[in-house]
């Protein structure tokens, strides 16, 4: 049977959706060169999220409270980013391997993070009733996830970046042979060569 309508938290999609935007500015933010702008990006990104969900949730965001507890929570993530941050040093390729890897660990830090407030926000709790231990399990739990997530939305990002140079690419051979074409018609005198140029100015233009 379909889910009644008294069993759809009302705030689930709005929360949902606040965590995926912070995440994926997390994982913009896994690409910043320096190391210490890594970890004040993410953090202040992550920060402004639990203030999102708090709104959400009606609650009292607390920003002192709030630092105290992300960094409880994501103590462990750090630790995993900052290892990969020296990556990012190495030259040529390694570089952007780095951050790219980086970039993963944001996001799924992120993730694990918004969906640890959520759930607490959603049975009731506040500012004031943390349990860390279990929270920090929870944060540990959904870690894994979060990379899955932050890994899947990383790869739709190449392959959208790859489908607009295939296409790109086909425009400007599209382009090229629309010249030659008119290169020919010159060639035979149906075109003087200031139309030709003309029209292949015009063709340039388009790319």
């Amino acid at each position: 049977m379909p889910e009644s309508d008294s069993n759809i938290n009302p705030h689930d999609q709005e929360a949902n959706s606040v965590i995926r935007n912070h995440l994926i500015w997390s994982m913009g933010a896994g690409f910043i060169p320096v190391p210490v702008a890594d970890f004040f990006a993410v953090g202040a990104i992550q920060l402004d999220m639990v203030r999102q969900l708090c709104r959400v949730y009606d609650i009292e965001f607390k920003e002192t409270e709030g630092k105290a507890i992300i960094s409880s929570l994501t103590s462990s993530g750090l630790a995993r980013l900052a290892a990969r941050t020296v990556v990012k040093f190495i030259p040529g390729a390694g570089s952007f391997v780095g951050g790219m890897a980086v970039s993963v660990l944001s996001g799924a830090s992120t993730f694990a993070l918004g969906h640890s407030f959520k759930k607490h926000f959603e049975t009731g709790g506040t500012f004031l009733d943390f349990d860390l231990s279990r929270l920090k399990k929870m944060y540990d739990d959904l870690f894994e996830k979060g990379k899955e997530v932050a890994t899947n939305i990383r790869d739709e990002e190449k392959k959208h970046e790859e489908g607009i140079k295939v296409q790109d690419h086909t425009a400007m051979n599209e382009i090229i042979n629309r010249i030659a074409e008119l290169a020919k018609l010159r060639d035979s005198g149906a075109l003087t060569e200031s139309e030709f140029l003309k029209m292949k100015e015009k063709l340039l233009s388009q790319l």
